[in-house]
């Protein structure tokens, strides 16, 4: 009986382990599909979101290792008819001023008339209450623009932002904006990057005049004093889909243009050994116990993808060079396991 007990309880035990050791791994893709995508940990719980095209969804969840079974539901469908009804991108929400802020980009089913937008919620949690449409969020020239983000430094809130100098598709720069509120810019644009390195220069589409430069998706990551912008650069529908990044110092005027020094290779792109195409589109999180810096964005599992049907989400830790800029690695391999972020 002994050496019986003995045997179940080892089996026991052993069940135990792996299913431990499963809980606390997981595989990227965390979805099968989810372009541009975006978390934010608030009160104990990841929020993500991605581009669904039509409709504003939120996933919640307390690991972002187990996405692909967190509770999601459309938050807001857009009104039919509007100039911001159809070509929902890129949302990201954002918790400011003790209301949760959605910013997505839309347009009327005319990639020309994309323009930025934003919703509002005060109710603790989003995936609860109303959100309320509180309208078009521009700068006085009302250009072209995507991608939004906002972040705080010093007490100021800034919009960066994605768009066009002029009228005409050709060349997506990155801008940035102070803000009054959540949902009013109070100052001019700024233009602090464009494409200027061949890396940031793949990429031809029909209906543009001449070859298409792309700065886009831009994200702040804050570390020490320094603030690095880190945005994707190259057309999405190439291979060559990667990620840049300027860096500036916290105290410098960050609407001068000058303050932000760009680094003249990528930081994170595909890697063709591990099968992962067009990285980009990124956000920043923390593991849960506040210990772990985490980078998501999406790519593709093979070549020739480009920016429709195939891009997923994707995460994995990253670490800090000696210079205090971050250090992101190669995408990881599709499949393999990881550490989930540590509780």
């Amino acid at each position: 009986m002994t050496m019986r007990f003995t045997l179940i309880f080892t089996c026991f035990l052993m069940l135990m382990v792996c299913s431990i050791s499963a809980q606390n791994t997981f595989t990227n893709p965390l979805l099968p599909v989810g372009p541009d995508p975006w978390v934010v940990y608030h009160n104990g719980y990841y929020y993500y979101t991605n581009s669904m095209g039509n409709r504003l969804e939120l996933w919640k969840t307390k690991s972002m290792a187990n996405l692909g079974k967190a509770q999601h539901k459309a938050v807001w469908l857009p009104p039919v008819n509007k100039p911001y009804s159809k070509e929902l991108w890129a949302p990201e929400m954002h918790f400011l001023r003790g209301k949760w802020y959605m910013y997505f980009a839309a347009d009327d089913g005319d990639n020309q008339h994309h323009r930025l937008y934003v919703l509002e919620n005060s109710s603790a949690d989003p995936m609860e209450g109303e959100w309320v449409f509180k309208g078009q969020i521009a700068d006085d020239t009302n250009k072209w623009a995507i991608d939004a983000s906002v972040f705080e430094n010093k007490g100021q809130l800034y919009m960066i932002w994605s768009g066009w100098e002029g009228d005409v598709n050709g060349e997506q720069n990155i801008y940035i904006a102070k803000m009054a509120n959540p949902y009013t810019i109070s100052s001019k644009r700024v233009r602090v990057s464009s494409a200027i390195y061949d890396w940031e220069k793949h990429g031809d589409l029909s209906d543009a005049p001449h070859h298409v430069n792309v700065n886009e998706g831009p994200e702040m990551l804050k570390h020490g004093n320094k603030l690095f912008l880190v945005y994707s650069a190259s057309g999405c529908w190439t291979d060559h889909y990667a990620l840049g990044m300027l860096t500036a110092s916290a105290d410098a005027d960050l609407l001068d243009a000058a303050s932000w020094i760009k680094s003249k290779q990528p930081v994170f792109k595909e890697s063709v050994e591990n099968s992962v195409y067009a990285p980009g589109h990124n956000g920043f999180f923390k593991s849960p116990n506040g210990k772990e810096d985490w980078i998501i964005y999406h790519a593709n599992p093979k070549p020739g993808c480009g920016c429709d049907g195939q891009r997923s989400p994707r995460i994995q830790k990253f670490t800090w060079n000696p210079d205090g800029s971050p250090n992101f690695g190669i995408p990881v391999k599709t499949g393999d396991a990881l550490a989930a972020p540590g509780e």
